[in-house]
């Protein structure tokens, strides 16, 4: 029976389990993977104390943090599962099954797809959702870049320093995102931006080699070695049946970090927190642990 049991291991889940850590909590963390979304970003120059820092290295500084203390791990394992019945929570994952008294969900998000003929088919054949991951086996290549905010963005300043030209193809009138990012983007003289576009199959013969898109009315083809998608993120909360969520499949949460659910808790990017950042996630998973801490301290069981 632990205290707490957190599902991921992203920026909040690390930072709710190094508080748990911290607070002498008997606690375990279960995850598909270590360091979350944190590890997809490029580069990084507004997480407090790195002026500047990769994605991959801050993922690595999280998990060397984690790694400090006596933090029972389950890794690679993804949460199918979330009941409470009476004071126990059990949290059933694809390996195996735990119970605790609380529990912090820090599940993050995954990538959208776009769902157009020959994704699926040339999917880590010239079509991959992770720039960070992929880009360097792209050097030297006229790549297209799918969406239009942070995360496409992201890509497209990645892409800059190895593609030889890049499409950033944008369904809406205008790009989002930081505004930073954005101006280095429409200031590059290798980056076309094409707003008011969408996607309508990829193509190729064993690689990618294009992608068709729809705009203005009118259909046209891009010739492309490589195609980002960049279209957004999905919240990993289907296996939390029980628990409210908005339309977006974002778990609800009020300023406690607490669900509709005494005793779970939820933190991060899987959450209705209106800003999805490394650093408010961070800062949401250690406010978890903090009410989950109180929780227990006020509950006999």
């Amino acid at each position: 029976m632990y205290d707490l049991i957190i599902i991921g291991a992203g920026p909040a889940g690390i930072t709710a389990a190094v508080y748990a850590a911290r607070k002498k909590m008997k606690s375990l963390v279960v995850s598909k993977d270590i360091g979350g979304q944190a590890a997809w970003s490029g580069d990084i120059e507004n997480y407090t104390g790195y002026q500047f820092i990769t994605g991959p290295e801050l993922a690595v500084k999280f998990e060397e943090h984690l790694r400090k203390y006596d933090i029972e791990l389950k890794e690679n394992e993804g949460a199918i599962a979330l009941k409470k019945e009476g004071d126990i929570i059990t949290v059933t994952t694809d390996k195996g099954s735990y119970e605790a008294r609380s529990a912090i969900i820090a599940s993050g998000k995954r990538t959208r797809e776009l769902n157009v003929p020959g994704e699926k088919e040339f999917k880590n054949l010239g079509l991959t959702y992770c720039a960070t991951c992929d880009a360097p086996l792209f050097s030297g290549r006229d790549v297209a870049v799918i969406g239009g905010g942070n995360s496409a963005l992201d890509a497209t300043l990645q892409l800059m320093k190895i593609a030889k030209y890049i499409y950033l193809i944008n369904i809406t009138s205008c790009l989002g995102g930081d505004a930073v990012m954005r101006q280095k983007v429409e200031e590059s003289e290798i980056v076309t931006v094409l707003n008011n576009s969408q996607v309508t199959a990829v193509s190729g013969v064993k690689m990618v080699n294009g992608i068709k898109v729809k705009r203005e009315g009118r259909e046209e083809s891009l010739a492309v070695g490589g195609v980002f998608v960049e279209i957004g993120l999905i919240p990993n909360s289907e296996f939390a049946k029980d628990i409210e969520k908005n339309q977006a499949g974002e778990i609800k949460i009020n300023n406690r970090n607490e669900t509709n659910i005494p005793g779970i808790f939820a933190s991060g990017d899987v959450t209705d927190v209106p800003e999805k950042q490394i650093i408010i996630a961070a800062g949401e998973g250690s406010k978890a642990t903090l009410s989950a801490f109180r929780y227990l301290s006020e509950h006999r069981f």
